[in-house]
């Protein structure tokens, strides 16, 4: 009986991808450019399973117990949903639509009229903070939904919940997955942005909902279901693969939540996979170029990570790697086209191995998938001899 725990951490990525330049993210380097920011940086167990030898962080030399390396990116794309598409064995051949000027006034038209509404807001790309500042007012005077997008593949719609009710939010975002995002359209997701608060004082709530784009093809938890192996999904896993073939689903409220919930289900389950998002990194600190809260929140997880390793059994592995880059050094506040780590750690496991530059993120489905004895189609290829004895 054996688990295979894999821990995305949202946003960090180890140097620019071979073809960064296509994205016009040449030089961005998540973790490097935070060190070089900050003169060094210590993230001493994370150093332990290999980080500091796919990207400089110090001048230090650590003992490795773990097997390191890195990975590259298949897909078109730079955004959440295409990467741990990825990470599952499904490679995006096609880019989702982003909508940097809004959205085209015949998707607001057809918005505005299947979901029976008298007009929007917004309508721009816009931080979902700000947002609500700037239009909170005017949203509880009209009781119209702001409409807003990022350099995302999203439609995101706010709300007040005591202008525009939780549950008519949600079905107001179900119908514009089902019925407006579609075909050229169709967005990676569709997110209620439920908040609370008056006076220009808004606050957002735990209340987010988001309606992903289902995979077009089989990824991991596609494959294990069929085996019946259990599957976890923690955090935001569970939107980002549309919430399909995940037997426990646990929403999360931030990073340590996260890590807690993660260390209790490897304490809880006998045989599962367990699959983690951290997403604060990418969130509070990657989009809003604080290079000291990413460095903090680095410095969470780093603290924590012993108590993940010492609650694995001795057949488990854990997996630790990213969907993206998001440099919070780099001009403008979008994603970044990154290389990004795969750090693995088991009991049994090789110590001190370089997994060398993976050929695609699909790599970590395809091992984990042979971890298990699971025959697939998933794409990648598997580098599970090199890391067991």
């Amino acid at each position: 009986m054996k688990k295979a725990v894999v821990i995305v951490l949202d946003g960090v990525g180890i140097g620019n991808a071979p073809d960064a330049k296509l994205y016009n993210d040449e030089g961005s380097n998540t973790l490097g450019n935070i060190a070089k920011t900050l003169n060094g940086i210590e993230l001493q167990n994370l150093e332990k399973l290999g980080l500091g030898k796919v990207v400089e962080l110090n001048s230090f030399e650590r003992e490795v117990v773990g097997c390191f390396g890195k990975m590259k990116e298949v897909s078109k794309g730079k955004d959440s949903t295409t990467g741990h598409w990825e990470l599952g064995g499904l490679i995006s051949e096609k880019q989702f639509p982003v909508y940097p000027n809004g959205f085209p006034e015949e998707i607001i038209e057809k918005f505005i009229r299947l979901n029976n509404l008298k007009g929007i807001l917004g309508n721009k790309p816009a931080s979902g903070t700000e947002i609500i500042q700037e239009l909170g007012e005017e949203h509880i005077r009209t009781g119209y939904p702001i409409v807003y997008t990022s350099a995302d593949s999203v439609f995101q719609i706010a709300a007040h919940e005591e202008v525009i009710p939780v549950e008519r939010l949600y079905e107001i975002c179900k119908v514009t997955r089902e019925q407006v995002m579609i075909g050229e359209h169709a967005v990676g997701r569709i997110i209620a942005r439920p908040f609370i608060g008056s006076n220009g004082n808004f606050t957002r709530t735990y209340r987010r909902k988001d309606f992903a784009l289902e995979p077009n093809g089989d990824v991991i938890f596609d494959v294990l279901k069929k085996k019946n192996i259990k599957t976890i999904g923690i955090g935001k896993i569970n939107d980002l693969y549309a919430y399909r073939n995940i037997d426990v689903q646990i929403k999360t409220k931030n990073n340590l939540d996260g890590i807690l919930q993660t260390i209790d289900a490897i304490k809880a389950e006998t045989e599962a996979y367990i699959m983690t998002n951290l997403v604060d990194f990418d969130m509070l600190y990657g989009h809003r170029n604080d290079v000291q809260g990413f460095y903090n929140a680095l410095k969470e997880f780093d603290n924590y990570l012993p108590k993940i390793l010492n609650s694995l059994n001795e057949e488990d592995l854990l997996f630790i790697t990213a969907d993206h880059g998001n440099d919070p050094t780099y001009p403008g506040t979008d994603h970044t086209r990154e290389l990004v780590p795969i750090l693995v750690y088991g009991k049994k496991a090789k110590q001190n191995v370089d997994l060398g530059l993976r050929e695609t993120f699909a790599d970590l489905a395809k091992t984990i998938c042979e971890f298990y004895g699971v025959e697939n189609n998933l794409a990648g290829k598997s580098f599970l001899r090199e890391i067991t004895l």
